[in-house]
């Protein structure tokens, strides 16, 4: 007699990760997300005299700027910079400080920031101020999201892909204490893994 064999594979998404609470954002929902933005920026870019370039804030938008520069259709050169707000907190400390400086000059470029979020607004403020003051021709910013209730700042990214509510959210790049970033979709951290974090400080 055949034995018959059940499947019993899952998704990612199904086996969500034990410290999630809830999936806000599903791979498919960002995935059409991104393509949107780099529908945008091609419109945005396809007179730049020069070649455009697009920096990346690590860690957290390293995996949306990958994907977005591959869903783009226009030549763009690439960079990488660090800038240090949340540390291992789940509020931005209000006072963002440069710790990796870009390796190349941007006098006289079109330059696109990619972000993984945009909260209270300092950072924004602060890389918009430094890039203007370096002598770009133009700056624009693109964020995966945009978190409005918690704005000190009234400033706003170009582009944003979506906008989320007042959680503390992780995955898709986006880390609490460098846990999380792989995950495929972006979810709402469980309070309790950072409120007992918070408890052993």
């Amino acid at each position: 007699q055949k034995r018959k064999f059940i499947s019993v594979s899952r998704t990612r998404e199904q086996m969500m990760n034990k410290d999630i609470e809830k999936i806000c954002l599903r791979k498919k929902t960002i995935a059409a997300g991104v393509r949107r933005a780099a529908r945008w920026l091609d419109q945005q870019l396809c007179d730049c005299a020069k070649t455009p370039l697009l920096i990346a804030v690590l860690k957290g938008s390293v995996i949306f700027f990958c994907d977005l520069v591959r869903a783009m259709k226009t030549s763009v050169q690439m960079s990488f910079m660090t800038v240090s707000s949340y540390g291992n907190s789940t509020e931005s400390s209000g006072a963002p400080k440069i710790t990796t400086d870009l390796s190349v000059d941007v006098a006289g470029r079109d330059v696109v920031l990619v972000e993984d979020i945009i909260d209270s607004g300092h950072t924004l403020l602060a890389l918009k101020t430094f890039f203007e003051q370096r002598g770009v021709t133009s700056f624009r910013t693109v964020t995966l999201l945009d978190k409005p209730s918690r704005r000190k700042i009234p400033i706003n990214a170009d582009y944003s892909c979506f906008k989320i509510g007042d959680e503390f959210i992780v995955g898709y790049g986006l880390d609490y204490n460098e846990m999380h970033r792989t995950l495929p979709y972006i979810g709402i951290l469980k309070k309790d893994i950072y409120l007992s974090e918070q408890n052993k400080e």
